[in-house]
């Protein structure tokens, strides 16, 4: 009996330690985001998900929810606290209902182009602006994406800031997005990114801005005829880890998330400065429709008073800080 019982446990130990090392015992977490399955955003995130699972020793498995299938973007953010999601993808302009200060990133004409804003990531004022937020949140950011230069779809050509006024625009339910078309008279409309191609199909609203990938992938090109460059926001995204899930992580599995993030967005940048180089030339070649080159230096400076003063979150000093960054 002594011999049956100790073949017994040691069978239940064997397959207690079969099913640890095969995954069982996984830490799950869930990452979300708003952007379609096709798009870098996701593609770059699922690799980074297999990758730390792989890094850990499969400790980790993350499941990653795409196309705002855990909410919108407001809500997901708002999930990081709740304990609803444990890492997301989402923009600097969100995180600044948390710490107004950091939106000053995605104001329009902020950057001169893409080079400016990567070098703001590697800058001092990057830092302080991330312990703002992290402070006042206890979430952290770990990893930025470049997400382009957003331009204005819509049903008519749009060359200079008169051009906009009475017109119909969906835009993100945020100060940075709203500021350019509201100083140029259009009215704005907050639809969530889900529902804008309904909206655009339909006529609830007129025009939309995005940068070009983003165009292409949600087809926004499909019922609107003219793609105007007006290059208003160059644009990133932060990767964001929940203060829960940060602190409970060891310092080795920290660098581990924290280097495979930041791989996974030098990844996804590639892919979208590439596109953005490739689409000027498709949207017209490709899918027909009229690109327009909008008078980019009359937006800014019909835009320029709106940067600095009692409106907004952040002082001259950090603007003009933000601005010599080479």
């Amino acid at each position: 009996m002594f011999k049956k019982l100790t073949i017994a446990f040691a069978a239940s130990a064997a397959a207690l330690l079969a099913a640890t090392s095969s995954g069982m015992a996984q830490t799950k977490l869930k990452w979300a985001h708003v952007y379609e399955t096709s798009e870098p955003f996701h593609t770059a995130s699922v690799w980074a998900a297999g990758e730390i699972g792989k890094r850990t020793n499969g400790r980790y498995a993350i499941d990653v929810y795409p196309a705002s299938q855990l909410g919108k973007e407001t809500d997901i953010n708002q999930g990081l606290s709740l304990g609803s999601v444990d890492m997301i993808i989402s923009g600097s302009s969100f995180a600044a209902k948390s710490f107004p200060p950091i939106g000053v990133t995605y104001y329009p004409y902020t950057f001169r182009d893409a080079d400016h804003l990567l070098a703001y990531t590697k800058s001092d004022v990057f830092k302080e602006l991330t312990k703002g937020y992290e402070d006042k949140t206890g979430h952290r950011i770990v990893a930025v994406t470049y997400y382009g230069v957003r331009h204005t779809s819509s049903n008519k050509p749009i060359k200079s800031c008169a051009d906009m006024k009475g017109l119909k625009i969906r835009v993100p339910d945020v100060p940075a997005y709203l500021a350019m078309p509201r100083a140029c008279g259009a009215n704005t409309a907050p639809i969530a990114f889900a529902e804008v191609y309904l909206a655009l199909q339909n006529g609830t609203v007129d025009a939309q801005e995005n940068p070009l990938p983003t165009i292409l992938a949600k087809k926004f090109y499909e019922v609107q005829s003219h793609i105007n460059l007006t290059g208003h926001i160059t644009e990133m995204l932060i990767t964001i880890v929940s203060g829960p899930l940060w602190s409970k992580l060891s310092d080795a599995d920290k660098k581990v998330f924290q280097d495979v993030f930041r791989e996974a967005c030098a990844r996804a940048t590639v892919e979208i400065a590439a596109a953005e180089n490739r689409l000027v030339d498709e949207f017209a070649t490709k899918y027909g429709r009229t690109v327009v080159k909008s008078d980019r230096a009359a937006f800014k400076q019909a835009f320029a008073k709106f940067l600095v003063g009692p409106d907004v979150a952040w002082d001259k000093p950090l603007y003009d800080r933000l601005q010599a960054i080479k």
